[in-house]
C-alpha cells in the first residue's frame, strides 16, 4: 500500500490574525482540528506538522501529531511559498528513512472537515494515475463570468474580457458556466511529481468538490467559524469524540 502522510503547515508569524494557528476554537487550538481530522482518516499513515515555533510543535504533539523538525526561518516568512515547506519536509523524510508516496496537505485555516471526505479524496487520486495532483474546490455562489475587473481608466469590465460592455453580465446565472474556487479542505500531492518537476500541482490536477467552507483569513472569518460551530456542533462530536 502506498505511504500517505498528512502535512499540516503552522507557522507562527500570522499578522492578520495573530497566532491564528493556535487560537482557541470551540475549546481546541485551531491546529487541533486538522490533526483530529487526519487522525480519523483511514488512509493517512502519519501526521506531520511543519512549524517554525517550538510552542506550536509542543501543542501539535500533545494532540497526537508529530513535529520532528522546526522549519527554518528563511522558509517561514510572509513570502515563503507552499513549495518551500513541502520540499523541506520531503528532504527531511529522505534523510530520515524514506519519502512518502503521497502528501495530504491540510491547512489549519480550514478547520471543519469530514474525515470520510479526506479518504474519498485520497482514493480518488490513487485511482487517477494521470493526475499530477488533487485540489479541493467548492462551487462559487456566483459564476466568475459575472464578476468584474476595473480598467486603468477606472471603468468596470467583465473579468477576462476586452470589452467594457456590461449588459451581458446581467443575464441569469444559469446562462453562465459553473465556476469553482480552491479551498483548503484537502490537497493531495505526488512526491514523484514534486521531485521530478519542482512543482506542487502541475497541469493535470483532478478536482475534488467539497461543501462550501469558511477559511480563516481575518477576525471576521473567525467569528463566522464560531457561529458555524454553534449552529452545527456535530462536527466537533465527529472529530473529538465529544459524545
Amino acid at each position: 500500500m502506498d505511504k500517505v502522510i498528512a502535512l499540516i503547515p503552522a507557522r507562527a508569524g500570522s499578522k492578520g490574525v495573530p497566532n491564528k494557528n493556535i487560537r482557541i476554537l470551540g475549546d481546541w487550538a485551531l491546529i487541533a482540528w486538522s490533526i483530529a481530522a487526519a487522525k480519523k482518516s483511514k488512509c493517512i499513515d502519519r501526521i506531520i506538522v511543519s512549524t517554525d515555533s517550538p510552542e506550536y510543535a509542543q501543542i501539535a504533539v500533545s494532540m497526537g501529531a508529530e513535529a520532528p523538525f522546526i522549519r527554518p526561518a528563511e522558509i517561514a516568512g510572509d513570502r515563503s511559498t507552499d513549495y518551500d515547506f513541502i520540499k523541506h519536509a520531503l528532504d527531511w523524510f529522505l534523510a530520515n528513512g524514506a519519502e512518502p508516496d503521497y502528501i495530504v496537505h491540510l491547512r489549519p485555516t480550514t478547520p471543519f472537515r469530514d474525515p470520510d471526505l479526506i479518504d474519498q479524496a485520497i482514493n480518488l487520486f490513487r485511482e487517477t494515475p494521470a493526475a499530477t495532483a488533487l485540489r479541493s474546490v467548492h462551487e462559487m455562489p456566483e459564476s466568475a463570468y459575472k464578476t468584474f475587473e476595473i480598467t486603468r481608466d477606472y471603468i468596470l469590465k467583465p473579468v477576462g474580457s476586452e470589452s467594457t460592455e456590461l449588459d451581458a453580465a446581467n443575464s441569469a446565472r444559469q446562462q453562465f458556466p459553473t465556476t469553482y474556487v480552491g479551498n483548503g479542505y484537502v490537497d493531495i500531492l505526488s512526491t514523484t511529481f514534486v521531485r521530478k518537476n519542482q512543482l506542487m500541482h502541475g497541469n493535470a490536477v483532478v478536482p475534488f468538490i467539497t461543501p462550501r467552507v469558511t477559511e480563516l483569513d481575518s477576525i471576521d472569518d473567525f467569528e463566522q467559524l464560531e457561529y458555524e460551530l454553534y449552529k452545527f456542533p456535530q462536527i466537533k462530536d465527529i472529530l473529538f469524540n465529544t459524545k
